[in-house]
């Protein structure tokens, strides 16, 4: 992208407003990561710029690229009093997706002993790839009811504790629900793919950390220097792709019935006040609490597995972040609170010290933000620094470099997990080309983007982590 034309804002660079655009663009990153930004970026950031109700400006994470409708990094917020809508090219066709982390308890060592064993009893027990199913088959009762419980309902059938339930975002359970506004199609498809990573950059790591960056607020989240933790990263599988598809479909059609001019199709949007508007809602949050309580079930398949081969590892729930999200918060805006519609597309909610909705434990810290790496490259901890920066969000992970279809003319999954064997980071995956397609080399430098994020405000360097096995799909 080219920074000839953007205003210097010190730690972000800004695009004024012009045309149709209602705020401005505000790209919280460095110029070098802003030059590496396709030009698709900028087209999309300025065409959310111009939807109704848009509050203060579209912020774009460090991390950011192209999309489908909001570049993937984009964050933009909108006021219901104001007209503002609700985009399902704002949050995405893999609703929810998020990670996990969680604390072990061991050292990495003790793990690097049985590595292999370890990696194999992982692949074995939690179902990767494109169309894999679970052992778990819902019947429709059930279905609405998971879709109305989330992470609560999982811990109610015995998929964990609910101790676990206070270090997930909305406590484990979206409020308002609606499995009604939830098409069949996208219900049929959901039935037996709970407890599923799918593909995609959906991942399983057991990591190292390798470097503590705060120690305050590492004490605060359990995490000491080569301590092993794991993440796992996945959403609302295919449940939550047939909801973008359907409303999005729905939306076009209705958009000009609203009196909304579309600068793109993919950002299909509707009132949030409308019939329309409030039916995405209801079924987005039942999706939101699908993707909830498929990463606690893998949480617990995942406790099998280390209670078998690790039997000293005890895995509490560090935290549980989504990144595809549009959640309704309290933000200032003219000096007085205001509920606001904050639509996250790759990207992280990142409240501050001191907020309310965070545990007692760590609210003098900020929340955690897990920032995932692809295979070979670092993680990150990051703790959550503002309560008015980019409507308290942070970048989700280190943000593609090049296209999926680039990557594998480029390398062979084969290849790659030699290689990486080379470096002792095993990798189980039931498709080379996946391995490919998520090559440590398509994605951006993730030093540099935590490095931006910092800078910027949104959210400060914890801890960094480097994998020693990894599940893809």
């Amino acid at each position: 992208m080219n920074t000839s034309d953007l205003i210097d804002r010190d730690t972000s660079w800004e695009i004024p407003r012009t045309g149709a655009m209602r705020v401005p663009v505000q790209l919280h990153a460095g110029e070098a990561l802003v030059r590496d930004m396709d030009d698709k970026v900028r087209e999309q950031a300025c065409n959310v710029a111009t939807l109704p109700g848009i509050v203060e400006a579209v912020h774009v994470m460090p991390d950011a690229h192209w999309g489908y409708g909001f570049p993937i990094g984009g964050v933009a917020a909108f006021d219901p009093a104001a007209g503002g809508v609700v985009s399902a090219g704002g949050v995405g066709f893999d609703i929810s997706c998020g990670v996990r982390c969680l604390l072990t308890g061991v050292r990495a060592e003790d793990i690097a002993s049985i590595d292999a064993r370890l990696a194999d009893a992982l692949f074995a027990a939690i179902p990767a790839g494109v169309g894999s199913t679970g052992s778990l088959r819902l019947r429709e009762g059930e279905l609405d009811a998971m879709l109305t419980g989330g992470a609560r309902w999982a811990v109610g059938h015995g998929f964990g504790t609910p101790a676990d339930l206070e270090r997930i975002e909305e406590h484990g359970q979206m409020l308002h629900a609606k499995p009604s506004a939830v098409s069949e199609r996208a219900k049929r498809r959901q039935r037996d793919e709970m407890g599923t990573l799918g593909s995609g950059n959906h991942y399983l790591e057991v990591d190292r950390v390798v470097e503590v960056c705060a120690e305050d607020a590492a004490a605060a989240f359990g995490l000491r220097r080569g301590d092993a933790v794991v993440l796992i990263h996945c959403g609302s599988r295919g449940l939550g792709h047939q909801i973008g598809t359907d409303y999005l479909r729905d939306m076009v059609v209705a958009a000009a019935g609203y009196g909304i001019k579309l600068p793109d199709r993919e950002l299909a949007c509707a009132p949030i006040d409308s019939e329309l508007g409030r039916s995405y809602l209801g079924a987005m949050r039942a999706a939101t609490n699908c993707a909830l309580a498929n990463r606690q079930i893998l949480m617990h398949l995942v406790r099998g597995v280390f209670a078998d081969l690790v039997p000293a590892a005890h895995l509490a729930l560090l935290f549980d972040v989504s990144h595809n999200t549009c959640k309704v918060e309290d933000h200032v805006v003219d000096g007085a609170p205001r509920p606001l519609y904050v639509h996250r597309k790759g990207a992280t909610r990142a409240f501050g010290p001191g907020h309310p909705e965070l545990p007692q434990e760590l609210r003098a810290v900020g929340q955690p933000v897990i920032i995932g790496g692809s295979m070979g490259t670092a993680s990150y901890i990051l703790a959550g620094m503002s309560a008015d920066r980019a409507w308290s969000s942070a970048c989700h992970g280190a943000g593609r470099a090049m296209s999926r279809h680039e990557a594998v003319r480029r390398w062979r999954g084969r290849e790659l997990v030699a290689e990486l064997a080379n470096r002792r980071i095993l990798i189980r995956s039931p498709s080379p080309r996946g391995v490919a397609e998520e090559a440590p080399g398509a994605y951006k430098e993730i030093g540099a983007v935590v490095d931006a994020a910092e800078a910027a405000g949104l959210a400060r360097k914890v801890a960094r982590l480097e994998p020693m096995i990894v599940v893809k799909g």
